[in-house]
């Protein structure tokens, strides 16, 4: 910083120069946050899909216990005293109340909305707002 003798102000070239390396500071500090943010939304997705995908292997698993219901059911019609097919039909309730669940939440946690890097996209409006008012 130097000063301009006659008035106590810095000349044009400091200010550039402070103007310069602020920005470009700047540049890698919104570079690493933009890492930060990338590897948390990709950490969501990785449970949001494990997520989806367990509530997708219930599914099927309460679908072969409707299948198996459907089978023991028929069958019962000759063994009238026997009930193989209630059993299954509330394993697969059980099983397709949990897979909704699933479905659900983990849909919920990879929303599109979910998916935008929003620190980044706030502090980048604010380096903007400083840069105009530096410049001016």
């Amino acid at each position: 910083m130097t000063l301009d003798e006659r008035d106590g102000r810095r000349g044009i070239a400091p200010l550039l120069r402070d103007l310069a390396e602020s920005s470009a500071a700047l540049v890698r500090h919104e570079a690493r946050l933009v890492k930060v943010e990338i590897a948390d939304i990709v950490a969501t997705l990785g449970r949001g899909a494990m997520l989806v995908a367990g509530g997708g292997v219930l599914v099927l698993i309460g679908g072969l216990s409707v299948i198996a219901g459907i089978v023991l059911l028929i069958g019962d019609q000759w063994l009238p005293a026997d009930r193989y097919w209630l059993s299954a039909l509330i394993v697969m309730l059980i099983t397709g109340s949990l897979a909704v669940w699933l479905a659900k939440r983990g849909s919920a946690i990879v929303s599109p909305s979910r998916l935008v890097p929003n620190e980044t996209i706030t502090t980048l409006k604010e380096d903007s707002e400083w840069l105009k008012r530096r410049l001016t």
